[in-house]
């Protein structure tokens, strides 16, 4: 049995207020230095150059990525401004106690546990285990499932890093359509304008929509999957160590430089003693 990769389990329903908040903050800030320079804001207004740069790479995106797959990654773009819920102290809590179990009982008390874990990729770990599969393979099997599941993860902001790219190109090239309107036009000053504002707007256009949301969103979408990639390898070191039956301290040890919240092998004791039917007896 393979550790297959799985998504987390983790509610992402309460909003980032400070990153909605902050988002618009470079476009405003460009805006309001036009307005210090005396250029209206409608200046920046050219659907043809809007047209050009925001239609062209969509289309760009849409030819080299499936609709699918561009669906995803706006969602989990979208997904970005919820904040997460820092759940390592009670998912190390669970390692710990897990490990305290298999020190003292051995795997049957890791096994009976098994139905009580919500963590999938946990659970799946644990499973091995309780397989009696050796650690090397144990181990080349969760980073497996891990780095494949990192992919995924980074699959949306690839997306977006494509949309960079093709954005201020476009942006030039509308910026060329721009100036060929104005050549046809010499003999008619009147028309040079339109050609002119579509050229440097155009430009605007491809090399802002890149720096301030493609390139951002991407960046936003890579932290989560690093995120969540520092958490899984938090519990490939734990399911490991319950593997080999360390100590629980030894455990402690290892979990710690992913999380400065993994809790003190007393206080899960303590919680365990809470929590165990009248009677039974805590492993300590």
């Amino acid at each position: 049995m393979a550790a297959a990769p799985s998504r987390q389990t983790r509610k992402r329903v309460r909003l980032d207020i400070a990153a909605i908040a902050l988002a618009p903050l470079g476009l405003l800030l460009i805006l309001y230095a036009q307005q210090l320079e005396g250029v209206p804001v409608s200046a920046l207004l050219q659907l043809p150059a809007a047209l050009i740069v925001f239609g062209g790479t969509l289309g760009a995106v849409l030819v080299s990525h499936s609709l699918a797959e561009v669906g995803k990654g706006i969602g989990a773009a979208a997904q970005t401004f919820t904040a997460v819920e820092d759940d390592s102290e009670t998912l190390s809590a669970t390692i710990l106690s897990l490990a305290i179990r298999a020190h003292r009982r051995g795997m049957a008390a890791v096994e009976s546990e098994l139905d009580t874990i919500t963590e999938p990729f946990l659970k799946e770990g644990l499973t091995l285990v309780v397989d009696d599969t050796p650690l090397d393979m144990l181990r080349e099997n969760l980073k497996a499932a891990t780095e494949l599941q990192q992919l995924e993860d980074e699959s949306p902001a690839r997306i977006f890093d494509a949309a960079a790219g093709y954005s201020p190109t476009l942006g030039i090239l509308g910026a060329v359509l721009g100036l060929i309107r104005v050549m046809q036009n010499l003999a008619a000053p009147g028309a040079l304008g339109g050609g002119i504002a579509v050229a440097f707007v155009a430009t605007i256009y491809g090399v802002g929509f890149a720096n301030l949301v493609l390139l951002p969103l991407a960046a936003r979408l890579r932290e989560r999957a690093a995120l969540d990639a520092r958490r899984r390898e938090m519990m490939i070191h734990g399911i490991c160590a319950i593997q080999q039956r360390l100590h629980p301290r030894l455990v402690t040890q290892k979990l710690r430089p992913f999380s400065s919240k993994v809790p003190r092998i007393e206080d899960v004791v303590a919680r365990m003693a809470r929590t165990a039917p009248q009677g039974a007896k805590v492993p300590a």
